[in-house]
């Protein structure tokens, strides 16, 4: 496959429906990955601006979240607790004595994970919501199509916010 020059895999121009979805969110995992790439941890928990404490640590961690929930609970109906702990559902409060290295091997355990529960699952396979949730789709039913554009919108949008805290932390932007 075909990478970025910062080694990003290149989603393809033309596949089928399946293929192209999972490789616009490898691109977007793998965008994540590089915004929080030769940071300190000083760095990687420095808030993005006042009054959010967004930070990239807890970017990441948060994807962690987001893949267990999508892939696991909603498609596969598993019953699993949060990532982070009980106190800490979305993922984003970071924990004094959880670095980068710690937080992406989880984030990348949960990718994997979510990958061999979906991988014979066909994309109009439905998974279920809790009614909390279902509120905001406007149906309990969710396709795995639905799950894995969500998921490439989530990454998509949490890139944006990645990227605007690294541009304050050192400057870099794009990608």
């Amino acid at each position: 496959m075909p990478t970025t020059p910062d080694g990003r895999p290149i989603p393809p121009a033309h596949a089928d429906e399946r293929a192209m979805l999972e490789a616009w969110l490898d691109f977007h995992r793998a965008t994540l990955t590089l915004k929080c790439s030769g940071l300190t941890d000083s760095q990687l928990r420095l808030a993005s601006a006042a009054p959010s404490s967004m930070t990239l640590l807890g970017l990441v961690q948060h994807m962690a979240e987001v893949e267990r929930n999508w892939f696991q609970r909603v498609s596969a109906g598993l019953q699993v607790p949060p990532v982070i702990g009980e106190g800490n559902g979305d993922g984003f409060s970071v924990q004094p004595d959880q670095g980068l290295a710690e937080a992406t091997a989880v984030w990348q355990a949960e990718i994997a994970h979510g990958r061999e529960l979906v991988a014979e699952a066909l994309l109009d396979d439905s998974g279920s919501l809790p009614e909390q949730e279902a509120h905001h789709v406007g149906d309990q039913g969710v396709s795995l199509r639905w799950i894995m554009v969500h998921m490439i919108e989530e990454y998509a949008r949490h890139n944006g916010h990645a990227d605007l805290i690294r541009e304050r932390i050192d400057g870099v932007t794009g990608a």
